[in-house]
């Protein structure tokens, strides 16, 4: 029986905002899997994936794409099946802006469509060109990261946060319908909050308390504990978990 550990053994797995709290953590489960990681960074990220490809034993690829654009996702999923096959898409990647309801039209706009264009359109260009590339390949996985504040609503200052995260859970319950029979399957995480760098800078502002009150078990999750679910989830075992959503927020959100 194979181990655990090597439960991902030769898997080649594209991460997208690879760099960041929670891609770093998945980057780190999935190299201690046996997996390859296929580690996607930003605009004058390469140090920051360097030092990730470094912290992994080197067991891994970094790959640059700017997901603002709109060639971006093309272009780093072209880079991605230039070595071969993939077998795992994880859209990590995100951003979360604030703009008032009060703010001038261009502004306004030029919010939505930022945030729509990282957090969802670029996920959706990458979803299309996995399942292409599954189809053809004998399947494959794609895990979304979306957020509770998709399911509940979220904050005005961050109307477009919550708007994205609820069209990628979408996007992650039409393709489990769609195309499981041919071997691609979907599942979303959707996280509260999860001690990162912008968890930490709302913390410094307003304090741990304010940022744990609606959480029941009283602290943040881990970025550990979501990677951990992403390589549980693209075990080969894990096939009836196709279309659900995971919620990972102590309690602060139950459906």
């Amino acid at each position: 029986m194979k181990s655990v550990t090597a439960s991902l053994e030769g898997q080649r797995v594209l991460v997208t905002g690879a760099t960041g709290g929670i891609g770093a953590a998945i980057v780190e489960c999935l190299a201690a899997e046996g997996a390859w990681p296929l580690i996607h960074y930003g605009r004058d990220r390469a140090a920051a994936a360097e030092a990730l490809l470094a912290r992994v034993s080197g067991q891994g690829s970094i790959l640059q794409a700017d997901l603002a654009s709109a060639d971006g996702p093309y272009s780093l999923w072209r880079q991605a099946t230039e070595s071969g096959r993939v077998h795992a898409l994880v859209n990590n990647a995100g951003i979360r802006s604030e703009v008032s309801v009060e703010a001038e039209p261009a502004l306004w706009r030029a919010t939505w469509m930022r945030e729509f264009q990282v957090n969802f359109f670029a996920a959706a260009d990458l979803c299309k060109q996995a399942i292409q590339h599954f189809r053809a390949q004998g399947g494959g996985r794609i895990v979304n990261m979306a957020s509770r504040a998709g399911q509940r609503g979220y904050a005005a200052e961050a109307l477009p946060y919550g708007a994205t995260k609820a069209a990628l859970l979408n996007l992650t319950k039409s393709i489990a319908v769609s195309f499981a029979r041919e071997g691609v399957f979907a599942v979303a995480i959707a996280p509260g909050w999860v001690r990162t760098d912008m968890a930490e800078a709302f913390i410094a502002s307003h304090g741990k308390a304010a940022a744990v009150a609606d959480i029941p078990i009283g602290e943040m999750a881990e970025p550990s504990e979501l990677a951990e679910l992403v390589a549980f989830v693209l075990r080969p075992s894990q096939l009836s978990l196709n279309g659900a959503t995971l919620d990972v927020n102590g309690g602060s959100y139950i459906r």
